[in-house]
């Protein structure tokens, strides 16, 4: 039975050499976070983790090092110094199979970290905007924390659960972390263009959060009976909602519905989904399950990268052997989306870096990691254009790789080409 109690006697059950996982995005349970430091004096080795977090990672600092060991399954900008600073770690990981880890024991789950709302007049709780691997670490961990917030939206489907599933109860109040409007530039917007010219009626849609889904969400108001089946969910789809063009009535699977599994966005969008059967959250092996996103007809996928080579190998978690972020979703979207009927899957990045780099390479950095392969990749766009590189050949590949790249960098990636493509007869 549940307890309320308060956020250091709860803590207590924290024990050295823990393995702690905290709910992810913007459901981080900060006031239960804050508290678990102020214990690092008294403990050892605590690994934490995690998918991407928000807000603010003390647990991370390199004074705790001693105390706490950060495990990401996906590294957000404010974990991301722990690697080379030597207090953490980085587990490369589909996102899809993070509840595996937690399920078939390969990671063991001392004490589970959520927030919730309060509990209605069932003792029902709703995990709000974050279900991702969570529910997975929480069936399998010793201990069950919540923070109970009365600013958590009640967000339906696995985000559900009732007070019996949780060991202690903490009563917090506190704004969820929230994301500002994104301002697009002109190459952002170019891109959403080209990416928008690929969508068609009746099309589900995956999108990340950042000014390239938001752009392409911007050219999107002239099509009709759009669905969403996405990891991320985010305010860019709320003016589409409003305008009846988002409504999943063509979706395979979850018709009529919006399905995520975890969100971000704004106060107006968190108050748009409280309550809101229209939306649902699921677990992550439910939402980025191949055999899952492939039921929805015309799938369409849109995803980041840091670079591409030019014949299509796609490097997103790292900048050569730097690792910014994780594998995260984008394979099972683009695998999903690529065998969904009439889907497509699409990478989609800018032409330069902000240094004027090229990100479309004659080779991959050194000791970058390659998320998705050369043989998974269906089109790729930049502000030039779109490659459509399934069943295209090397020397086709390369062609229209060069094409969709920066004029500046055109004719240096075609002598690279001639000088190790063209030699080895490739």
């Amino acid at each position: 039975m549940a307890i309320y109690t308060t956020a250091e006697e709860a803590l207590k059950v924290v024990k050295s050499n823990d393995f702690i996982y905290i709910q992810g995005g913007a459901a981080v349970p900060t006031h239960l976070v804050e508290s678990l430091v102020v214990r690092a004096p008294e403990l050892r080795n605590v690994t934490i983790g995690h998918i991407h977090v928000e807000g603010d990672a003390p647990y991370a600092d390199i004074k705790y090092k001693d105390s706490f060991f950060t495990n990401s399954f996906f590294l957000s900008k404010n974990v991301r110094h722990v690697i080379s600073a030597g207090n953490g770690t980085f587990t490369p990981v589909f996102l899809s199979d993070v509840p595996l880890l937690f399920d078939r024991k390969h990671v063991s789950v001392d004490v589970a970290l959520i927030q919730v709302s309060p509990p209605d007049k069932n003792g029902c709780c709703s995990m709000g905007v974050s279900v991702e691997a969570c529910k997975a670490a929480m069936r399998n961990a010793k201990y069950v924390i919540a923070q109970v917030n009365k600013h958590m939206p009640r967000v339906f489907g696995d985000a559900m659960l009732h007070i019996n599933e949780i060991d202690y109860l903490v009563e917090y109040d506190k704004p969820l972390f929230s994301v500002n409007a994104i301002t697009t530039n002109e190459t952002e917007n170019q891109i959403g263009k080209h990416i928008a010219g690929l969508i068609e009626d009746g099309s589900t849609i995956q999108l990340g959060i950042g000014s390239i889904p938001d752009a392409t969400l911007s050219q999107m108001f002239h099509l009709k009976n759009l669905g969403v089946h996405t990891e991320l969910l985010t305010d860019g789809v709320l003016k589409l909602i409003k305008k009846g063009i988002v409504n999943g009535s063509q979706k395979g699977i979850d018709k009529g519905k919006i399905v995520a599994s975890f969100m971000m966005g704004s106060q107006e969008f968190y108050d748009f989904v409280d309550d809101n059967p229209f939306v649902e959250l699921r677990e992550c092996s439910y939402t980025n399950e191949v055999s899952v996103i492939r039921q929805n007809p015309k799938m369409i996928s849109i995803n980041s990268a840091i670079e591409v080579d030019l014949t299509g190998q796609v490097c997103a978690d790292s900048i050569g052997t730097q690792i910014y972020s994780g594998v995260g979703g984008q394979v099972d979207f683009v695998r999903g989306s690529s065998l969904s009927e009439g889907g497509k899957s699409i990478i989609a990045l800018p032409s330069v870096t902000k240094r004027g780099e090229s990100r479309i390479v004659p080779f991959l950095k050194k000791g970058a990691g390659v998320v998705t392969t050369r043989s998974h990749v269906q089109y790729v766009v930049t502000e030039y254009g779109v490659a459509e590189l399934h069943s295209k050949n090397i020397h086709q590949r390369i062609k229209s790789m060069i094409e969709i790249a920066h004029p500046n960098h055109r004719e240096n990636l075609e002598r690279q080409y001639f000088e190790e493509f063209h030699k080895n007869r490739i």
